[in-house]
């Protein structure tokens, strides 16, 4: 087959294209698949409790992965700004995960536990008072929406279905460990549990 032809044949160059990618991607992703290192949890990595669990969601329904990242590169200026890097077993129990790739923010990869509590619930209300030069908006209703405990139990189950860990057990009391919380309370405790365990093992 000459340059020349394969050139001025559109359909001929899309099947081309289209097999090259094909197989450049299973290349790719075939031999993570197999690889324990990233369908293995890291040592002390579970799935999100229910209050977490819920937290999360809110996260992800409210877009904080447009400007916060939470994957730390093995690059020295990461590592000493924001903590150890980011390893694929963090993030197994992550439906989807939230890498993100913009920093309009800081990474949140390694905040659980850098801040109080209340400071958190104060950033999220009211950001300026406490970053005069943040650019980040203010999420008031989150202090009023209580969370949706039947919802969040059958994330669980939809979650267990697909492999998390979690007990008939857990799923059952799910409503009521979250009864009475705010949706600001899940968002918090999301956010103090993001990388404790891999930076308390470093």
């Amino acid at each position: 087959m000459s340059h020349e032809r394969l050139e001025k044949s559109i359909n001929l160059m899309a099947i081309l294209i289209a097999a090259v990618i094909s197989v450049g991607g299973l290349v790719e992703i075939v031999p993570l698949m197999s690889s324990s290192a990233a369908t293995e949890p890291y040592p002390g990595v579970t799935p999100y409790p229910a209050l977490e669990l819920a937290g999360r969601d809110i996260y992800v329904r409210e877009g904080c992965y447009g400007c916060h990242s939470q994957q730390i590169r093995p690059f020295r200026s990461e590592t000493e700004r924001y903590g150890p890097y980011s390893v694929a077993g963090e993030f197994v129990y992550d439906r989807p995960f939230q890498f993100g790739s913009k920093r309009t923010g800081p990474d949140l990869a390694r905040v659980g536990g850098r801040y109080s509590d209340d400071w958190h619930r104060m950033h999220l209300v009211k950001p300026q008072e406490l970053v005069p030069d943040s650019n980040m908006p203010a999420y008031p209703w989150l202090a009023e929406r209580q969370v949706d405990g039947e919802a969040v139990a059958r994330r669980m189950r939809a979650l267990q279905r697909l492999g998390d860990p979690y007990t008939d057990e857990e799923i059952a009391a799910a409503a009521g460990i979250v009864a009475g919380k705010t949706e600001l309370d899940a968002l918090v405790a999301y956010l103090q549990n993001l990388g404790t365990v891999r930076s308390a093992r470093q």
